[in-house]
């Protein structure tokens, strides 16, 4: 990311750990928690249960700020921890997951990666039977549909929650005695299962089990609740079986490549899109550069079909990562700069291929192209390893108002004269659809449907709101 100008905001991650008897489990959620920190920076947070005491920690920060040595030898035989980038709700300590709370049938927490599209609907009429709500996240939501339904056991209170939410969620449940995984119908957001010793694990992406030395079991299924206690690991339907329809955007951008998701990699996927768009749009250049890091592999992928060098264009300031401090918006273009610089005898007097993930708003685009020139670039054509994003997503992923959308409201050509390229293309849809190697994906904000309608207040779609 770029200083949050020109990049889709991160979701959430989720991990969790049961075991068959008591260890220092709050370490292995570090590692996996670590492992997943690409998908949220402003919190973490962690909840253990050891059967008798529950203790949840958490705050503002990275993973690395909020726990400290002392808290990582904490003991237990269940837990579950979060990363979190706000989609619903600000950036304010209360908000931070696990959320927990205590109710009929003991202590409950919850971690959830997505957005809930009817949250505010049950919030309301939650609110009007006397509900409080200390957060402002549609997390909370779940939490008390569970509550007020304990009377009929944890299992068939989640199973009635689930359907009564709808939107997109990886969600982790830890009880006294249990941890449940619910994924919802769609399978919109990530979600997978795997075996440590003496235990299991439940992750966002399958890289948070390599880090914790876990094997890879499998996906959990679009609508499964997965169940693990003493008596081992059972699963449930929460409605006949539905399409899956993952986020394409986890391949696109913001996975990390060495995962696997429903049986695709990640590195692969983008490495195919690279080969796609060179296919559906060639060049003549002498070099093909991806910008770092999200554009690198379909840059690899675009100079292997091409048969152009890839080199590399931009040196990255390994120092300055995704807390670099929010500059004042006149500030904003030299940040790029900061943040990466060319590298001038690489691009000097040649014609340059700029690969990059995708463009959102257009600006941070528009200054790198600046840069190459500045830098001594002959031509810069850009080319994009995803096709136009011209909506915004409601499933979890921060996206702006579709009126700064530059590929909503600019067609290929302007949007080229807009950035300075001297030639600008996309990758199409069908192209994505063959570099996943299948169908069965959200596609949403690159074409308006969506596997869940979105809010009937959806005023992304228009105007932007006033505060």
């Amino acid at each position: 990311m770029f200083c949050g100008v020109d990049k889709f905001k991160e979701e959430c991650g989720v991990f969790g750990v049961y075991l068959t008897e008591e260890k220092e489990i709050a370490r292995t959620v570090y590692y996996g928690l670590f492992a997943l920190q690409h998908r949220g920076q402003e919190s973490a947070g962690m909840a253990i249960s050891s059967g008798t005491d529950f203790i949840v920690h958490k705050d503002i920060g990275l993973v690395s700020e909020v726990f400290t040595e002392e808290f990582l030898n904490t003991k237990g035989f269940a837990a579950i921890g979060h990363v979190r980038y706000s989609t619903t709700g600000g950036t304010r300590k209360e908000n931070a997951q696990p959320l927990y709370s205590k109710y009929k049938l003991g202590n409950i927490a919850i971690a959830h990666n997505g957005n809930l599209v009817n949250a505010d609907i049950i919030r309301e009429l939650l609110e009007e039977a006397g509900v409080i709500f200390q957060t402002t996240i549609d997390t909370e939501v779940v939490l008390n549909l569970i509550a007020r339904a304990a009377k009929k056991g944890i299992e068939r209170a989640v199973f009635d929650a689930m359907q009564a939410i709808k939107g997109s969620y990886a969600m982790l449940i830890l009880t006294d005695d249990k941890l449940i995984a619910v994924r919802d119908p769609h399978g919109i957001r990530p979600l997978c299962l795997g075996k440590i010793d003496g235990g299991y694990v439940l992750a966002s992406e399958s890289c948070a089990l390599d880090a914790v030395g876990a094997e890879f079991l499998r996906d959990v299924e679009p609508g499964e609740i997965v169940i693990i206690d003493k008596e081992g690991i059972r699963s449930l339907n929460l409605i006949e079986k539905t399409k899956l329809e993952t986020c394409a955007f986890e391949y696109i951008y913001f996975a990390r490549p060495d995962s696997i998701i429903d049986g695709i990699s990640v590195y692969e996927s983008r490495l195919r899109a690279g080969e796609e768009l060179y296919n559906e749009a060639p060049v003549e250049a002498d070099i093909v550069i991806g910008v770092p890091d999200s554009g690198t592999f379909a840059a690899v992928g675009f100079s292997n079909a091409s048969k152009i060098p890839y080199g590399i264009g931009f040196v990255k300031n390994k120092y300055i990562g995704r807390t670099f401090i929010q500059p004042k918006s006149e500030e904003r273009e030299r940040a790029v700069a900061i943040k990466l610089n060319p590298l001038k005898s690489n691009i000097e007097g040649k014609r340059v291929v700029l690969i990059d993930d995708s463009i959102v708003r257009g600006t941070t685009m528009r200054r790198l192209v600046d840069l190459l020139k500045k830098s001594g670039a002959k031509e810069v054509h850009v080319r994009i390893a995803s096709p136009v994003v011209a909506y915004p997503c409601y499933f979890g992923i921060d996206t702006p108002y579709r009126s700064q959308l530059i590929g909503a409201n600019k067609d290929i050509e302007d949007i080229s004269r807009e950035i300075g390229a001297d030639s600008l293309d996309f990758l199409s849809i069908d192209g994505l659809l063959k570099a996943l190697n299948r169908d069965g994906f959200c596609l949403g904000c690159f074409n308006g449907t969506y596997p869940v309608s979105a809010p009937l207040e959806a005023d992304k779609f228009q105007f932007e709101r006033k505060e």
